[in-house]
């Protein structure tokens, strides 16, 4: 993680997202530029979260891991996602992970300053408010999902979603043989169960194994048996 305090181009991000009123004028000279490469955590479920991040850029994983040791996938996050709002309202320590899938950049702020100049401010509040109803809404049916859709849809939602990234044309993420057993963990399947898929869509020329890792070589056909994502918010 890099922090930058550039104004110029935090002004552009606040413009091109349209939040400029979100934050007071007393509040925007302590806000900050982070930037997160691609498998970089910008936080850990459990820990404490000082910050509040926005990100204006990339794409985020967020996932739960149970008492077990066991991993559950959310969603993925795009701008305009929040990161450490509840947090933020209720006083408690983080409740999930959170990873960068592509190059991320979030707009950051102490909690202690949000309080201090933008505790009673409307449109603040109105933004968090819209952000965490569509948080419960997406955590719900995102369990729903894991009972309602086979491996294969949800195979192939995840392997979009780690791969692409509309707000980067040139990215194209890979997901490392290394790390199949996580991803099966993620959507809730087996390891061996998830072999048999990835097998399949091998045969159907959708992915390719290549030096260690799962390539996307049919994007179209994946988008075609997932239907719309699964694990991102719809409008996003």
């Amino acid at each position: 993680m890099k922090e930058q305090t550039d104004s110029k181009q935090l002004k552009d991000y606040l413009c091109m997202h349209h939040i400029e009123s979100v934050f007071p004028d007393e509040l925007q000279p302590y806000l900050s530029l982070y930037h997160f490469e691609p498998g970089e955590w910008v936080c850990s479920q459990g820990e404490a979260l000082e910050n509040v991040y926005v990100l204006v850029k990339g794409k985020l994983k967020v996932y739960t891991t149970s008492a077990e040791g066991k991993t559950l996938i959310l969603s993925f996050q795009k701008p305009l996602a929040v990161i450490g709002d509840i947090e933020y309202v209720q006083e408690i320590d983080i409740i999930n992970t959170v990873e960068a899938v592509s190059p991320a950049v979030m707009i950051g702020v102490h909690h202690h300053l949000l309080k201090q100049w933008a505790a009673d401010h409307p449109p603040l509040l109105q933004f968090l408010l819209h952000i965490i109803t569509e948080k419960f809404y997406v955590k719900s049916t995102s369990l729903n999902f894991h009972f309602m859709y086979p491996v294969d849809v949800r195979l192939a939602s995840y392997l979009l979603s780690v791969s692409f990234d509309e707000s980067h044309a040139l990215f194209e993420g890979k997901l490392s043989t290394s790390s199949l057993r996580d991803a099966a963990n993620l959507i809730g399947t087996s390891y061996r169960h998830m072999n048999r898929v990835i097998q399949s869509f091998c045969a159907q020329g959708l992915v390719e194994r290549k030096k260690g890792c799962i390539i996307v070589k049919d994007r179209q056909g994946l988008q075609a048996l997932a239907g719309q994502s699964i694990y991102e918010p719809p409008g996003r």
